[in-house]
């Protein structure tokens, strides 16, 4: 075995933690922000709370697709970064861009013109589709700044350009907070707005992330976005675009709808268990800040080394990044443990006494299913589809979330009618169910593909 081209675990270490660490800040600044969203609206009351956190399931079906194109951008950019084409890269964001402004089209005309039909399906209380639809129509109008930035600051993280993408969500982010306060609080003279300051302030943070990035874009001397390539016939490498591309937006569209389908029956079921889950949704995500940091930085380094031709680097690398994942996985559980009784004190008298009892079980409950979030999307997110192997991602996942997992939590809630804590415990399994076949796929290394092609080729195509 040839490990000429290996870094030792020391170096390892530090070169994985530098991709990790901006990832990690983002996350952390994206869950300060979402926390004190939650925190804010529980002061104008838990309706609203459950109202935002059903509507914004809507939106994370968008950002299903667009973590799906994000995913096939970042992938092919890393790919060709590692083998020196700075050229193909910039094609490649003009791809996905285009994808993007069709889809955030066709989720606008949804958001904008059918809000009540989306709210239905999420809730049957009048108050909470009433409030959820205004905040859909609003947030309409962000879809496709946050697309273009989606794609544009992939790019840049799969050449090992975090920075600025983490410094771009860190302003957008704050921009928001404080749009959202000023709006929620009726701030600086300004008129108390509730759930629609908060998609006022959230579509005002998209067109500063954008247009941020396109100021980015206009002094790179690296990595530019050119509009030409958006209207681009890119032939051949539409075609690795989009086998790389399409499993990955299929992969996260049936995982995000999935996560609506676990969201809608727990909607059903009651606002206690919708509010209760809503905020424990905060401590998961602060748990998780380094365990999703090091599984996206997986993606990078597996597609660079694979762009390099360096196979058995490739496979020390991943192993090395399994490893890293669960360790800081099982200290973010800690994490969330010790926050446990803070919440709970916290919340004491702005949830119901029903909701406050699901929170404290539910806490508990979402520390296990963080473990397996974290070793899958090391596995599946980062080393497969950094491998060119995403298709097997979206087979595994709409196999097992619709054909296991939904149907369980259904039959919990609707056949057996199990009470709403058992109802989540059977929702809190569903990541260890497919991991054994995870793990198989992970250690046959068929997911290991180099999908570069030469400049006369992709020229000729």
């Amino acid at each position: 075995m040839d490990n000429s081209n290996v870094m030792d675990k020391r170096k390892f270490l530090s070169y994985a933690s530098r991709l990790a660490l901006p990832l990690m800040i983002q996350n952390l600044i994206s869950t300060l922000v979402s926390s004190a969203d939650t925190v804010m609206l529980s002061y104008v009351s838990q309706t609203a709370m459950a109202a935002s956190s059903l509507a914004n399931q809507f939106t994370f079906v968008l950002f299903c697709f667009y973590f799906g194109l994000a995913a096939g951008t970042s992938v092919l950019c890393a790919q060709y970064w590692g083998k020196g084409d700075k050229k193909t890269v910039e094609r490649i964001i003009g791809l996905a861009t285009k994808l993007t402004l069709l889809i955030s089209i066709i989720f606008f005309l949804i958001s904008f013109f059918l809000p009540e039909y989306v709210m239905k399906f999420f809730s049957e209380s009048p108050d909470t589709i009433a409030i959820g639809a205004k905040y859909l129509k609003i947030i309409a109008f962000s879809y496709v700044f946050m697309g273009f930035s989606q794609v544009y600051v992939s790019a840049l993280r799969s050449a090992g350009k975090v920075v600025f993408p983490s410094l771009t969500y860190v302003i957008s982010l704050l921009v928001n907070v404080t749009l959202n306060a000023t709006f929620i609080f009726g701030l600086c003279g300004m008129p108390k707005l509730g759930m629609v300051g908060v998609a006022l302030g959230t579509v005002t943070a998209r067109v500063v992330e954008a247009i941020m990035c396109l100021v980015y874009s206009f002094y790179s001397k690296e990595i530019k976005f050119r509009l030409k390539y958006v209207f681009e016939r890119a032939g051949i490498l539409m075609t690795d675009f989009l086998k790389i591309c399409l499993p990955s937006v299929a992969n996260d569209a049936v995982w995000g709808l999935a996560a609506s389908a676990f969201a809608a029956i727990l909607g059903h079921i009651g606002d206690d268990i919708v509010a209760a889950n809503t905020v424990a949704m905060i401590v998961v995500n602060v748990g998780a800040i380094a365990c999703r940091g090091f599984a996206n930085a997986t993606t990078i380094i597996i597609s660079q080394e694979l762009g390099k031709n360096n196979m058995e680097g490739t496979k020390i690398y991943a192993s090395r990044m399994l490893k890293l994942t669960i360790a800081v996985s099982v200290v973010g559980c800690g994490i969330m443990m010790i926050i446990r009784p803070f919440m709970l004190m916290f919340y004491e008298d702005k949830l119901t006494p029903t909701a406050l009892h699901y929170l404290s079980m539910i806490m508990i409950m979402t520390t296990w299913r963080l473990i397996g979030e974290g070793i899958n999307t090391c596995l599946i997110c980062g080393c497969f589809r950094g491998g060119g192997d995403s298709k097997y991602g979206m087979i595994l996942d709409t196999v097992y979330m619709w054909c296991v997992a939904v149907p369980a939590m259904a039959l919990a809630a609707y056949v057996f009618k199990l009470p709403p804590l058992w109802v989540y415990f059977v929702m809190s399994l569903d990541e260890f169910g497919k991991m054994p076949v995870v793990f198989g796929h992970f250690l046959k290394y068929k997911w290991m593909k180099n999908i570069t092609r030469d400049e006369a080729e992709l020229a000729s195509k």
